[in-house]
């Protein structure tokens, strides 16, 4: 099954994975709209909605750049009618956009958890139901979230409450829309096994000199378009580690993925300890979470 076409509507696409993913998607010629807040360039961050729109159509796709708060349920409503328009359609979310910020309850402002759960759990509601309307009239289509198996470990809570119930409120929201849209809307979550090299890796976690432990975006990205050409009415509910769901396909190559291969990589937080690695990928024997 080929994307070529197809409408795939990408929330945090101005850089990082969401970049990946848009680009990936855009070598089979699909349609991808960039919404993202960053339209101007940012002194910490790399990449604006312009310059993703610029590498997706250099990359073979067409791009439709929208400035879009996911926080803000006007300015979501907008986005979506304007690419469904310039479109004819949207036939895949995915919920990439996501707020970070791992730490204790007491190190933890209310603004901070605001933040997260209006961009992560709420936002991921918000601009899927959006998209609703468009989804049912689509061919094959697809609900696609960056979020983790529904783990339900302490050890996954216990360090940093906010973030954790963040991200899980998203993984939430495909368990229940794979129930509720069966046979109908794909809804499934993927998740790195590793740490990826993004600016969340550089500016909130440890720093770029941590990339050399890391694995690129393109990993999530080849996974995230994998499940897309999937069929939509089969292939729903899942929660997927990347390299383990890339192994199913046949992939043994993970060192193309490797920011520098041969280097031990970082685990990510609230990959389930059942989650085997590929053979010959090598995880370092810490645990973010602790």
């Amino acid at each position: 099954m080929s994307l070529k076409g197809k409408t795939i509507f990408i929330t945090g696409a101005s850089r990082g994975i969401g970049e990946a993913i848009a680009l990936r998607c855009a070598r089979d010629g699909a349609n991808i709209v960039i919404a993202a807040k960053t339209e101007e360039p940012h002194p910490k961050l790399p990449g604006t909605i312009h310059t993703a729109a610029e590498a997706v159509e250099k990359a073979g796709g067409r791009a439709l750049p929208i400035v879009c708060d996911i926080r803000d349920e006007e300015n979501v409503e907008h986005a979506v009618k304007t690419a469904a328009e310039h479109f004819g359609g949207i036939d895949a979310v995915i919920n990439n956009a996501s707020a970070i910020f791992p730490r204790s309850t007491a190190e933890t402002p209310i603004k901070r958890w605001d933040l997260m759960h209006q961009v992560n759990a709420r936002g991921t509601f918000l601009v899927t139901q959006k998209c609703l309307p468009w989804l049912e009239k689509s061919e094959n289509p697809h609900i696609l979230a960056l979020s983790p198996p529904l783990d339900m470990k302490q050890k996954w809570f216990a360090p940093h409450v906010a973030y954790t119930s963040a991200k899980f409120g998203m993984s939430l929201c495909i368990l229940g829309w794979s129930g509720e849209f069966a046979g109908k809307i794909a809804a499934n979550a993927i998740w790195p096994r590793t740490a990826i090299a993004t600016a969340a890796v550089s500016n909130v976690l440890a720093g770029e000199e941590a990339f050399k432990n890391c694995r690129k975006p393109e990993i999530l990205a080849e996974t995230a378009y994998r499940v897309l050409t999937k069929p939509a009415a089969q292939f729903s509910g899942n929660f997927l580690i990347d390299d383990t769901f890339l192994a199913s396909e046949g992939v043994t190559d993970f060192d193309q993925y490797a920011v520098e291969p041969g280097h031990e990589l970082l685990p990510d937080f609230f990959v389930p300890d059942d989650a085997v690695a590929p053979d010959g990928v090598k995880i370092m024997d810490i645990s973010l979470a602790g």
